[in-house]
């Protein structure tokens, strides 16, 4: 005990030293790059990026959303879709049980969020995965919910933005999560030929099956500062080669150097970028495409 507690009263210190102050939880949090101490509602408010280091911080799909588009009334697309399990897959939990303890934590019924909005006034369709909700693999409503997005484009001769955060196809799934590669890409054709931009925002992370097909296909790719982007991770790869990795190896950076995507834009600046984008690449002259057309319609022009 210091020499100023024992002359101080001890109503004094009963009354007020003991006392712990009454700060909710979830209020400060710690930067997991430069460990700076962050106030987190100023912090969402600002996309969840570090001022002091401008770490990016992952964001759930809508947050993402929230953050991108204007405070304007959005349209769900899909939000009733829940997903099943028809192969009855159990590892050491069953798939049915983490889809429902998922659901109750997130708070979604699967990896992505579609929704129509406006971006600085402009109608566009965006869609978004949440890394939170099973890695944001992509599984049969996933498809499903993408596709649908892609048909609302399609309708109303709108752009289409998504941001991609997966681990890659739902194991859980099978051949039902890998089939959703084709079914998104083919979707994505149609898009091009109607002439309808498509941006592809690839974050931290984007990998596996996401990135071998609808986080690859955009007419401009963009990154994130210091996104893991590939397929098959680093460890795997270093252990198949026996070999160490260069620094930042599969990075966005590493990525830009090597042309396999087209730019980095910082989430702050992300708005601005792809309404200027959508500017340059609004539809010329498109053919209209219908919706149902999006799957069976063939490619090639009759003679």
């Amino acid at each position: 005990m210091s020499w100023f507690q024992k002359i101080m009263s001890s109503r004094i210190r009963t009354e007020g030293g003991n006392k712990k102050k009454n700060i909710p939880e979830g209020l400060w949090g710690k930067c997991k790059e430069c460990e700076a101490v962050l106030y987190q509602p100023e912090t969402l408010k600002h996309g969840k990026v570090c001022p002091k280091c401008g770490h990016h911080e992952s964001l759930s799909g809508r947050e993402r959303i929230e953050y991108f588009l204007d405070e304007a009334p959005m349209e769900e697309i899909g939000g009733e879709v829940k997903p099943e399990d028809p192969l009855k897959f159990k590892d050491s939990k069953k798939y049915k049980d983490r889809l429902v303890a998922t659901q109750k934590s997130t708070g979604e019924n699967d990896a992505l969020i579609a929704v129509k909005g406006k971006l600085k006034g402009r109608d566009v369709v965006v869609t978004a995965f949440d890394f939170k909700f099973m890695a944001g693999s992509m599984g049969s409503v996933v498809g499903e919910k993408f596709v649908r997005a892609v048909h609302l484009a399609l309708e109303q001769q709108l752009p289409l933005i998504n941001f991609s955060a997966s681990g890659g196809a739902r194991m859980q799934e099978s051949l039902f999560s890998l089939m959703q590669m084709s079914k998104t890409s083919a979707a994505l054709r149609r898009m091009k030929l109607a002439g309808l931009p498509y941006i592809s925002v690839l974050t931290n992370p984007t990998t596996g099956g996401v990135s071998a097909s609808l986080a690859m296909l955009g007419d401009v790719n963009i990154a994130e500062p210091n996104a893991l982007i590939c397929f098959a991770g680093p460890r795997v790869i270093e252990q198949t080669v026996r070999e160490t990795l260069p620094e930042g190896f599969q990075r966005s950076e590493f990525l830009l150097e090597k042309g396999a995507i087209d730019m980095i834009v910082s989430r702050h600046d992300l708005s601005d970028k792809i309404f200027q984008l959508l500017d340059l690449l609004k539809p010329v002259n498109g053919q209209l495409i219908e919706p149902d057309e999006v799957i069976v319609a063939d490619d090639h022009p009759k003679s």
